[in-house]
């Protein structure tokens, strides 16, 4: 715990990666249904849709290392989710109307935003601590992407339940669900919006 409260800059890194995943953790989950329920597409199409944001994530992830060794790292992070959050964006306004190439390229956004992320704030928090804290700064970032996940998706089930219910999806619901996904898109951006401000506070 003293590494919370003493290091600045391994404490605010550790809470813009339990926000951003908690905010983004939302997105493959969400069109997923949107997908298959609003937009008819198979379970295939769903998957070879997702696999988009995927993709983006690896081919990026490798380039924003090697930057993150020339240029400070903690800005890198924050210009990742700053593209994420741009991503997020573009599907808040998301309808049934909504076209297949604007899901591909929000999700490609997103992935290039994670990707520019994920290596340069992993490098800053393990750059905070000294070599005997590394396995234990190393855990750190595993617990906080798994809490992110796991709020993310409560956050999800709550928003489910209040304007849904506890029910199987039927074409009746599908305005419901449809409504539910934007407000969480919404909650995303606002979440990322403020991981931005922590990524950035962690730099003097």
């Amino acid at each position: 715990m003293r590494l919370f409260f003493e290091n600045r800059k391994f404490a605010l890194s550790n809470l813009a990666m339990l926000i951003i995943y908690m905010g983004t953790f939302a997105v493959s989950f969400l069109i997923s249904l949107y997908l298959q329920f609003i937009k008819g597409f198979s379970p295939e199409i769903a998957g070879l849709v997702l696999v988009v944001q995927t993709v983006f994530m690896v081919l990026m992830s490798p380039i924003a290392g090697r930057l993150s060794d020339k240029f400070d790292p903690g800005k890198l992070a924050s210009l990742g989710m700053i593209i994420t959050t741009l991503g997020l964006l573009i599907l808040t306004f998301i309808s049934d109307k909504t076209s297949l190439y604007v899901i591909i390229l929000s999700l490609a956004i997103i992935g290039i935003g994670i990707g520019t992320f994920s290596a340069p704030n992993m490098n800053s928090i393990m750059g905070s601590v000294t070599r005997k804290y590394f396995g234990v700064a190393s855990a750190t970032v595993s617990t906080m992407r798994l809490l992110g996940q796991t709020f993310g998706m409560g956050m999800i089930l709550i928003i489910f339940a209040v304007y849904i219910g506890a029910v199987q999806f039927n074409p009746q619901d599908y305005p419901e669900l449809l409504t539910s996904i934007q407000i969480i898109f919404l909650i995303s951006v606002i979440l990322s919006v403020i991981a931005i401000f922590a990524s950035l506070a962690r730099s003097k």
